[in-house]
């Protein structure tokens, strides 16, 4: 099993962090051998496809130019027509088997590991310049598996080719003792299956040295418990750092609870330990809203600014306490509290009808209906 640098064994799967990392820096999967079979195997099929055609197309090229007549040796600006001739006839002929090839170019390495352009992977690391380190990569595991690797390609293809020229050296014979333009059609059609039955001796190759580079890929990016801690750490986010982002947070609540006050119809209040703001929509319907809650020093605060506000306070110990721990900022009020807080805002109704001189001002609230499940004695 590898180990990290500091000893520990890397025994964990890749988090999907260290495998976007990995991509940006542009370390992924990657198989020559795949991308050597891809062009291979397309070349060879162009070449058993359009290959008479391009035969013959070389032939014409030959004819125009091994029979110029007199006059166009002595004229250099008709040469330089023969030559564009000869260069379009090549590079029309030639289309057809270099546009499979050029796609064959890219699609091959991104087969395997996707598409992936990193400009990481493009800057110079100074590191592979250290004599000891190029050392160090000579003698390591990877690289002994590259020269087994070179050996067995070498060998499978060897085979290959021996036992094609073995079966093909009766068409190589004959070729000699056909007319021209025969014996180079023959001959392109020999070189095509030629290569085509090497490529097949590499799709052997290819289909060891797939699992192989994924393995390895895989490997590189296995982590230590430790770096998976530190990454979870990292994502998660250091403690200090999540305390300062919470405290920030309370702030900004409790600055956006301070500013819903005024727009509270009535605080109740501990008097002096707790106090909650409510409000009551009634063309929206529901139960009345928590706009604001705190205790002691936020109780105080809560208070001044219902003062300044005209906000009326109301005094109620229990109903204060079972609210402030029974509900949340901008939530409604519990179903047990709706008869208790009705009554209080009735109560609030007529404060403000008295107040403008419409009613007398009612009698104090009494003991507000409060269930045993919702209250709080301290």
């Amino acid at each position: 099993m590898a180990e990290s640098e500091s000893g520990q064994d890397k025994t964990e799967d890749p988090t999907e962090k260290r495998k976007k990392d990995s991509r940006e820096k542009g370390e992924i999967a990657r198989s020559k051998e795949l991308n050597t079979l891809a062009i291979t195997m397309i070349g060879a099929a162009g070449l058993l496809i359009y290959g008479a055609g391009v035969a013959q197309d070389l032939l014409e090229i030959m004819r125009l130019n091994f029979s110029l007549p007199r006059e166009v040796l002595l004229s250099p600006g008709a040469m330089g027509l023969y030559l564009l001739h000869s260069g379009k006839i090549a590079i029309i002929a030639s289309m057809p088997i270099l546009l499979p090839l050029v796609l064959a170019a890219l699609i091959g390495p991104i087969s395997l590991g996707g598409w992936l352009f990193s400009t990481k992977s493009l800057a110079p690391k100074f590191s592979r310049m250290n004599p000891l380190s190029g050392m160090k990569r000579m003698v390591s595991p990877t690289s002994l598996i590259e020269l087994l690797k070179a050996f067995a390609k070498f060998v499978v293809i060897l085979v290959v080719a021996l036992s094609v020229l073995r079966s093909d050296i009766d068409d190589l014979l004959r070729i000699a003792h056909e007319p021209l333009e025969q014996a180079i059609i023959h001959s392109v059609q020999v070189v095509a299956w030629s290569t085509l039955w090497m490529a097949c001796g590499l799709i052997l190759i290819a289909a060891v040295d797939v699992p192989v580079q994924l393995y390895q890929s895989y490997k590189k990016l296995l982590m230590t418990k430790q770096e998976v801690r530190d990454e979870h750490k990292d994502q998660e986010g250091r403690p200090e750092v999540k305390q300062r982002i919470r405290q920030a947070q309370r702030e900004m609540s409790q600055r956006r609870m301070m500013a819903a006050i005024p727009e509270a119809d009535v605080v109740i209040t501990n008097p002096t330990h707790y106090a909650v703001a409510l409000k009551y929509d009634a063309e929206k319907g529901g139960a009345p809203v928590l706009l604001a809650k705190g205790s002691d020093f936020l109780a105080l605060k809560i208070r001044e600014i219902a003062v300044a506000n005209e906000v009326l306070l109301l005094e109620s110990p229990a109903l204060a306490r079972s609210i402030y721990y029974s509900t949340e900022l901008e939530q409604e009020i519990p179903a047990g509290l709706y008869l208790a807080v009705a009554q209080v805002l009735a109560y609030v109704y007529q404060i403000r009808q008295h107040q403008a001189g419409k009613g007398k001002r009612p009698d104090p609230l009494k003991d507000l209906p409060i269930p045993p499940d919702l209250r709080r004695d301290s």
